[in-house]
């Protein structure tokens, strides 16, 4: 671990907000594709794991683990 306490190097953080921001980006157009199609909250409940993912990126990639 460096000085800073982070564990990876800015190649990786990068690598991990990309890894976050897409599956995001796949979340809200799926959810707004889904709403405007009128598909039931169940199928709606899909939409979680493209935003765990992401969120799970983002913030590795924020806190630099």
């Amino acid at each position: 671990m460096d000085s800073l306490g982070q564990n990876i190097g800015p190649k990786g953080r990068r690598k991990r907000l990309k890894g976050g921001l897409f599956p995001l980006a796949v979340g809200v157009i799926g959810g707004v594709a889904l709403i405007l199609s009128g598909a039931s909250r169940w199928w709606r409940l899909l939409l979680l794991l493209p935003f765990w993912q992401g969120a799970l990126g983002v913030f590795q990639a924020l806190e630099g683990t």
